[in-house]
């Protein structure tokens, strides 16, 4: 059976993620704020929507992937008013276990609400591979959600974007130790590829991994983002003086967190 999805935002995790749905055989509207992003998947078959509401007023399946809490917040007061009962919303962005609160406390009774945000980039998207953490009652959409990974039940609703966070802050920070060993190496004479290929074969080999990558796509102001929620909820200094070294390089806020690992390793 095909389930009527409303996929709002279409970034590059987005795009990959609604066209395989659409693939899969699922009606599928889309929505995006800026609406020429649309345009490859409505050549292939799916509606588009010109607001939130519009998007989900006949789905069964609600699944938002955006930027941040601000962005989840107000698509979610422009789109709650046209949800029917029995309609289940997945919010699949990285926003921390305090905006989910915030985003079920916003829709109507009836909507159950998961949060299922993902692990890997759009290479893993794209080929259903992701990893997908999930906080909530899972059994009326797992088939959904196994069109795009591999579900991992986490526990109750909060759970999994509570997972996320720790996740994506320890990566974050081991990609910018990492870039820094990278500076030492240089200054010390170490040979670029012996101590690239020395961290690889490491404990961290996981971080430097990531810190070397090339076809990645985890904007570093993503990353920052994600920092600012993890600061702002505990005391963490190391995580603190990471996210400082970010803010550093304004101009890569769009680029991958690679590029910023880049810049700190040449010594930026």
């Amino acid at each position: 059976m095909t389930t009527k999805i409303a996929f709002l935002g279409l970034g590059g995790m987005g795009t990959p993620m609604a066209t395989r749905l659409l693939d899969a055989g699922h009606p599928l509207t889309v929505w995006n704020r800026t609406a020429a992003r649309s345009q490859g998947l409505a050549a292939r078959g799916a509606a588009v929507a010109a607001t939130p509401g519009d998007a989900v007023r006949s789905a069964d399946v609600v699944i938002s992937m955006l930027a941040d809490p601000g962005a989840v917040a107000e698509v979610a007061a422009a789109a709650a008013p046209r949800l029917r009962p029995g309609t289940h919303w997945i919010e699949m962005s990285t926003i921390g276990p305090d905006a989910v609160r915030d985003l079920a406390e916003r829709l109507p009774t009836g909507v159950t609400l998961l949060d299922a945000p993902v692990l890997g980039s759009v290479d893993k998207a794209a080929t259903g591979e992701l990893g997908i953490l999930v906080g909530g009652d899972a059994d009326g959409v797992e088939k959904v959600l196994g069109v795009l990974g591999t579900v991992t039940r986490c526990g109750p609703p909060g759970s999994a974007a509570a997972l996320k966070l720790v996740v994506n802050t320890a990566l974050i920070g081991g990609v910018v130790v990492v870039a820094e060993a990278l500076a030492l190496a240089g200054r010390l004479g170490v040979p670029a590829a012996t101590a690239e290929q020395a961290l690889l074969a490491s404990a961290v080999g996981g971080a430097a991994r990531r810190a070397l990558a090339t076809e990645a796509a985890f904007p570093t102001a993503l990353a920052a983002k994600d920092l600012h929620l993890a600061t702002a909820t505990a005391p963490l200094p190391v995580l603190a003086a990471v996210l400082d070294r970010l803010g550093a390089h304004p101009d890569l806020a769009a680029h991958d967190l690679a590029r910023a690992a880049d810049r700190i390793r040449a010594g930026g």
